[in-house]
């Protein structure tokens, strides 16, 4: 029976995408940097993503990730600054000023509380997670939020999972399940620490990372019925 739900945040329980547009847009106006278009963001994103996978790998440290991708951003799209770092800065505020949930994933998470005992799980900075939280709700909602700010390790490590792990409590690991999207950090991090892993795919992408994957929803309400399963 499964008994502890551990939640990714971004891209799962929350857009992502919406808030990381709206914040960067934000920025934009605040440095008098021009228009930001679509496109642009599309651009960034792809520098983005590439940067968060170095961090997984351990390759980089968050510090040289937060600031180097708005570097390189800004290198592609010709514009000349030096602010890097201060956009950085009031981006993590801003990112937590857009609050668009999935699938309507607080009802879902609120409806599991009375069986399930829930905890976020997240890569995101401190700033911006611990304002996510808050201002979505999601913060009372689960017992405890691991921000990987706060503990010193990224997800998909040993060590984040081992915290996780010994801060909820004993339990056996088939009780334990991790929803998220990423397939290298929750889904490997999932694999790491031997949990049931639940892959958020909405948008029906490729298993490119050869993870075990033990339940495929596109829909987040989809997990009532697996949860079923393992009464």
């Amino acid at each position: 029976m499964i008994k502890v739900l551990l939640w990714d945040i971004d891209a799962t329980l929350l857009d992502f995408t919406a808030a990381e547009k709206e914040a960067i847009r934000k920025c934009f106006e605040k440095f008098d940097l021009g228009i930001c278009t679509d496109e642009m963001i599309g651009h960034y994103s792809l520098i983005n993503k590439s940067y968060w996978e170095k961090l997984e790998r351990g390759e980089l440290s968050k510090g040289e990730i937060l600031v180097n991708r708005f570097r390189d951003f800004f290198v592609s799209e010709g514009i000349e600054t030096d602010c890097e770092k201060a956009f950085n800065d009031y981006y993590q505020l801003a990112l937590g000023d857009t609050i668009c949930f999935r699938d309507h994933g607080y009802e879902l998470v609120e409806k599991l509380r009375k069986d399930y005992r829930q905890f976020a799980v997240t890569n995101g900075t401190f700033v911006a997670q611990s304002k996510k939280l808050k201002k979505s709700g999601l913060g009372d909602l689960v017992e405890e939020a691991f921000i990987s700010d706060l503990i010193g390790f990224e997800k998909p490590s040993n060590e984040f999972f081992d915290y996780v792990l010994e801060r909820i409590g004993v339990y056996k690991k088939e009780e334990i399940m991790i929803i998220g999207d990423s397939l290298s950090s929750d889904m490997q991090g999932g694999n790491h620490a031997g949990i049931v892993c639940c892959w958020y795919n909405p948008n029906h992408a490729e298993n490119t990372k050869n993870v075990k994957i033990d339940h495929e929803i596109d829909n987040l309400w989809q997990l009532e019925e697996i949860l079923k399963t393992y009464e």
